[in-house]
């Protein structure tokens, strides 16, 4: 989805950092998170005035000083935390896919990412790793990060999720296979509900060669268990 030009200026900010490499200059105005409660909408924007109702429904008093700039604080929470749903694809990867004649398997291991559960609005987190096999074309390495933070930073579920990564690198650069794991915590699953601190969901996209053979699976999942270089 490409990014409208009027966004406000606090979520265009978190856009351009998904988007842009860092030391780019985006030219486009940036805002503090932190200010004075007041969101994009004004204190009495749709956002703020449902987080009152909210307040209000729990038997709290949205009035009292430390809850007065909560509805502000909260519309700008969102407007960071999905901001994925308004980056532009195209500047995202800026041209960073290379003809280069490689076509063993490419892996990029424990990529840190944060999400909200479509179903509770709770987070869930956890780490992503990204393999394909070129035909031909690699894209730059930072680019893998800023893909799964694009779709990360959405209302999600963690399958979906995890089939974005791996079809949009398909579409992108018609590999021979793709293969994404992601494992999260949910804490859907640890504050409510079942309330189960510990719990792991796995979850996995193959594409390509890396559903049709098993020698190229066992090898990515082989590379998963290996342990990172010291820094």
């Amino acid at each position: 989805m490409s990014s409208p030009p009027d966004l406000p200026s606090h979520v265009q900010r978190f856009v351009d950092e998904i988007e842009t490499e860092i030391g780019d200059e985006p030219g486009r105005p940036e805002a503090l998170i932190e200010g004075n409660g007041t969101g994009p909408g004004g204190p009495d924007g749709r956002v703020e005035a449902a987080v009152r109702e909210i307040l209000g429904e729990i038997g709290e008093d949205p009035d009292r000083q430390g809850l007065a700039g909560t509805p502000g604080r909260v519309h700008r929470m969102y407007t960071e935390l999905t901001a994925g749903y308004h980056v532009d694809p195209e500047r995202l990867i800026n041209g960073a896919i290379f003809d280069v004649a490689y076509s063993e398997m490419v892996v990029v291991k424990d990529i840190p990412f944060y999400s909200l559960c479509e179903h509770h609005l709770l987070p869930f987190f956890g780490t992503a790793s990204v393999a394909y096999i070129p035909r031909g074309r690699v894209i730059g390495l930072s680019k893998i990060p800023r893909i799964v933070e694009m779709y990360a930073r959405r209302l999600q579920v963690q399958e979906r999720l995890t089939q974005q990564v791996a079809e949009f690198l398909q579409d992108r650069l018609e590999p021979q296979g793709v293969g994404v794991v992601m494992e999260a915590t949910h804490l859907c699953a640890v504050m409510r509900g079942v309330r189960k601190p510990g719990t792991i969901m796995t979850t996995s996209s193959v594409l390509g060669l890396f559903r049709t053979r098993d020698r190229t699976r066992a090898e990515f999942f082989a590379h998963l268990e290996r342990r990172a270089p010291e820094a």
